[in-house]
């Protein structure tokens, strides 16, 4: 198994637009007006390196480097140069899963998988300008987690045998599929590496987290992940629509509706024939800046725009109102 991840994807892509940036930090979020709200989508290199990443108030970002470069997200035009790559990564008719606009996994057969990957490195680079990283490894996790250690523009190797020498001594959120939370719940048990969950007590682990839960994170620390490389088009676990207001909605009132408004225009952003959804989450964004979230479950999947507000209003019932409010979102889980 291959992973293909593109470096610094949106920011590669404007330095391709405008040559004249190289070298300078480039930071890609919201209309590209740092004044305003909103957050970092991609940081270049450069602007990592003075403490900017993904998900960085732009304010803060404008703070933290002044003389950074601020550019809008243009969606419409990173889809078409990911379309790009992932058309390059086919051509020699590998098995290519896309997860993203700047991610995929190929399948390939090779003694040597390491000059698989500077082709696959040099066919990206020929279409499209951007370096791309790739890891390997004998499954989909091993893949991904070995492109952490390739980039920039490398490629990583990891097997079974490596596992632990690369990854024991890392935190176990360190591992694809561990978030804050599950990192957090597992420290309550004394486990805080990825050697201490692989040698973990499994009944320990179910106990916590469940019959199947609990033995899965323990084989995710072991490396070991039986899913397949599929090449059916790239569908999205979710659509979602977010804003962050200028100014802060002190009003409920203001809020319950923003959050209706919400969910019909993404109620009419699926309704062209994809999945249906079958849960709804809204997001709470608090002054100055604590996140919650609640959800519902509809009762039939379905694209229906009155049955989705009402969720999303449902959900929105479930927060405590009275705070102010800077951003609001509405996302709609689909049928897979």
């Amino acid at each position: 198994m291959l992973h293909v991840d593109l470096d610094q994807f949106l920011a590669a892509v404007e330095m391709l637009r405008h040559p004249e940036l190289r070298g300078r930090p480039i930071v890609v979020g919201g209309d590209g007006d740092p004044t305003k709200r909103g957050v970092v989508s991609t940081a270049s290199y450069d602007a990592r390196a003075l403490g900017v990443r993904s998900g960085t108030p732009l304010r803060t970002a404008a703070r933290r480097i002044p003389e950074a470069v601020f550019l809008p997200v243009d969606r419409e035009h990173y889809e078409g140069i990911s379309a790009e790559v992932m058309a390059a990564l086919r051509s020699d008719g590998v098995v290519v899963e896309v997860l993203g606009w700047d991610e995929a996994f190929v399948a390939v057969e090779s003694d040597d998988p390491e000059a698989v990957a500077r082709q696959l490195q040099e066919r990206v680079r020929d279409a499209t300008g951007l370096e791309c990283s790739v890891g390997i490894g004998r499954n989909r996790l091993q893949a991904k987690l070995a492109t952490g250690f390739g980039k920039p523009a490398g490629v990583f190797r990891i097997t079974g045998a490596t596992w632990f020498d690369v990854l024991g001594d890392l935190p176990a959120d360190a591992l694809w599929g561990i978030g804050a939370k599950t990192a957090r719940k597992l420290a309550e048990l004394g486990i805080a590496t990825v050697r201490q969950l692989a040698e973990a007590d499994e009944a320990e682990l179910a106990a916590r987290f469940g019959r199947t839960n609990g033995p899965w994170l323990q084989r995710l620390a072991q490396g070991r992940d039986s899913a397949t490389v599929v090449d059916t088009p790239h569908r999205a676990r979710s659509r979602g629509r977010e804003v962050t207001y200028q100014q802060d909605l002190a009003d409920w009132d203001d809020v319950r509706r923003e959050v209706a408004a919400l969910a019909r225009r993404l109620a009419g952003e699926i309704a062209d024939g994809g999945p249906l959804a079958v849960r709804v989450v809204v997001k709470v964004r608090y002054v100055p800046f604590t996140t919650a979230t609640h959800s519902r479950t509809l009762g039939t999947p379905t694209v229906d725009a009155d049955a989705i507000e009402q969720a999303a209003l449902e959900a929105l019932d479930r927060f405590a109102p009275g705070r102010p409010v800077r951003l609001l979102g509405v996302r709609a889980e689909l049928e897979q």
